[in-house]
């Protein structure tokens, strides 16, 4: 494991002990006490590894300028409901979809650096599912149909969506961390 790895898991049990104990809650966060998503929609925030949430811009549909990861606080944009996608894979797949009711899509089912995610799916087809894969408490890396993962490229922060995700990883470290705040 390198030190970047090793930051962001420590980083993460810190940050959920810290969760535990606002909440009054006792015990030790780890990876092992990581919550799964179950098959139903769960509306979510989701935030890169520096802190900043994914916002789809315009609320999706749109196939250039898609995601962002610069922004503080979270509104409409930065909402994004986990719908099944009930296929009968195992670990579950999910679509994300935006606040307008579009479905992200990893172009190309994943693997690529530029003209990475779209926003204008409307129905959940193959390169529209993704499967959460737990990293730490809330923390999830997001993998595509063809196993790579999502990377918030500097881990997070970047206004400009031509550059703020890619999908060519092929392990999990910091950058493809991403923390889920669900209802």
């Amino acid at each position: 494991m390198n030190i970047r790895q090793t930051l962001g898991r420590a980083v993460a049990i810190a940050a959920a002990a810290t969760g535990l104990a606002a909440l009054g809650l006792t015990g030790v966060a780890s990876a092992s006490t990581t919550p799964a998503f179950s098959e139903g929609f769960h509306v979510c925030s989701i935030r890169a590894f520096d802190g900043h949430f994914l916002s789809a811009i315009d609320g999706g549909g749109r196939t250039t300028d898609v995601i962002e990861t610069n922004r503080t606080k979270q509104s409409t944009w930065e909402t994004f409901t986990l719908v099944p996608a009930n296929d009968g894979a195992f670990p579950l797949h999910f679509g994300i979809q935006t606040h307008n009711g579009n479905f992200l899509t990893a172009v190309g089912g994943g693997g690529r650096t530029t003209d990475v995610i779209h926003s204008n799916a409307t129905q959940l087809q193959a390169w529209e599912k993704f499967t959460l894969v737990p990293v730490g408490f809330n923390y999830y890396a997001i993998q595509t149909i063809d196993g790579h993962y999502l990377t918030a490229v500097n881990s997070g922060g970047i206004g400009s969506a031509f550059e703020a995700i890619h999908s060519n990883a092929t392990q999990i470290q910091a950058w493809e961390e991403f923390a889920f705040s669900c209802s």
